[in-house]
């Protein structure tokens, strides 16, 4: 039993040291970070990641280009395009065109046959 739950303990610290924090968002009553960020941060990079990308987290600068229907989007930078999930309630009461320049904080899902970016939070480039 003691070597189950050792072994559970190793596995869990890895894979928590493991994951990637990209630029959580600042609330302003709340304060916190605001600086330069590492990880994924273009399309090519997501497409390029490796099987094991999925759920990491992702913060890319670009553009809506296409509505899909419901809540899927193409979602495009300088380096590629991607099928991105917006959920209704992470807009936030933001409108955006396809020349309203935006930044999409996420996570990438990763299926078989296809790689999108779930949205957790959309908001305007700065």
């Amino acid at each position: 039993m003691k070597k189950l739950i050792l072994l559970a303990a190793l596995v869990s610290s890895s894979v928590f040291a493991n994951n990637q924090v990209i630029n959580q968002p600042v609330n302003a009553q709340q304060g916190g970070f605001s600086g330069p960020t590492h990880g994924i941060n273009s399309v090519k990079a997501v497409l390029d990641a490796g099987m094991f990308s999925d759920d990491t987290p992702v913060m890319l600068t670009g553009y809506l280009v296409a509505s899909l229907g419901g809540e899927i989007y193409t979602f495009k930078d300088n380096t590629g395009t991607i099928h991105v999930e917006i959920d209704h309630d992470k807009w936030f009461g933001l409108q955006a065109t396809p020349t309203t320049k935006i930044t999409i904080h996420g996570d990438i899902d990763k299926e078989l046959n296809y790689t999108k970016i779930d949205v957790d939070r959309v908001s305007l480039a700065q």
